[in-house]
């Protein structure tokens, strides 16, 4: 399967794991990936607060199918899907998301969990932004020209970024404004080396980053983030009616992350501290979290999920 060309390409073997954000890599070896496996395309922030590897071992154990995880942003992931280089990806930016499954390339998408995002950066607060709303906190940034890391990946955490800024009224740049082009664990290693603020998960930098140079300067919490700091993350299987892909393998995997796997994300703690908030289970789930949020065939009043176009 191309897929399988892609992941040799990348020089992975057997359930390597690639950490496209910090190089590092779960398992390594020269084997070919083996019969019955699954191909996961998954966001940076996933794997670095050290849950992805958690979800795929549980999967594992119950399916006995291993999970091969290439590791990048949300953009890049959504790409191998569209390639037909994975049979599932797990994302977290909705416009993205949005654009993926109306072109048809992804179906039956389920959301997974959430958590926020904080805006982190110096101790000694050189912008005085502590405790501001993100939007204030941005403005006061670009006013102070105090250097500010951006990804430049158009991963889900870089696509929040552009939308503050433009919540903000502000097209950021000169020199105090950087892009890493890297991943969040890098992008977080590189802005407490360069004294610097950044925008980043909060799984994220609980486990690269709390005990570090950087504070957190905007965390108004993960139990009811507001709507620019909300990350949601979600579940897609790649479409088997376009690509050859494991699409039973992709939905027993979305079926143990939105069941068994709730507890797991709901336990899963970084030195005391929980990363994530389970979103799966729902007992009267919303219809449109399975289509593009903007699809206009949906009809919010009618029962169930009977809307049609």
């Amino acid at each position: 399967m191309r897929r399988r060309q892609y992941l040799r390409a990348l020089g992975l073997g057997g359930a390597a794991l690639v950490a496209g954000c910090t190089g590092r890599a779960e398992e390594t070896g020269s084997r070919a990936p083996r019969p019955g496996s699954l191909t996961l395309a998954t966001a940076t922030t996933a794997y670095d607060s050290g849950l992805l590897p958690v979800l795929n071992r549980g999967y594992a154990e119950r399916f006995g199918t291993e999970v091969e995880a290439v590791v990048r942003g949300t953009g890049a992931s959504l790409r191998i899907a569209r390639d037909g280089d994975c049979d599932i990806v797990l994302v977290h930016a909705r416009p993205l998301e949005d654009e993926f499954l109306r072109e048809g390339e992804g179906i039956n998408r389920r959301r997974l969990m959430v958590n926020d995002f904080l805006v982190v950066g110096p101790p000694d607060d050189p912008a005085g932004v502590a405790g501001d709303d993100p939007t204030s906190a941005f403005r006061a940034i670009a006013e102070a020209e105090a250097t500010f890391l951006s990804r430049g990946d158009r991963s889900g955490t870089h696509i929040r970024e552009l939308r503050i800024w433009d919540e903000a009224g502000i097209d950021p740049g000169g020199d105090w404004y950087l892009e890493t082009g890297q991943g969040m664990g890098d992008t977080l290693t590189t802005a407490q080396q360069s004294n610097a603020y950044t925008l980043v998960d909060r799984g994220t930098f609980l486990a690269v980053a709390a005990d570090g140079g950087l504070a957190r300067h905007v965390d108004v919490g993960i139990d009811d983030p507001p709507p620019l700091l909300r990350n949601e993350y979600a579940v897609i299987p790649v479409n088997p009616a376009r690509h050859d892909v494991s699409y039973a393998r992709a939905m027993s995997y979305v079926g143990y992350l939105t069941g068994p796997g709730q507890s797991l994300i709901e336990e899963f703690r970084v030195d005391g501290e929980r990363a994530f908030r389970p979103i799966g289970r729902s007992a009267d789930p919303e219809f449109e979290q399975y289509v593009p949020s903007d699809w206009d065939g949906y009809e919010p009043n009618r029962a169930g999920s009977s809307a049609t176009r």
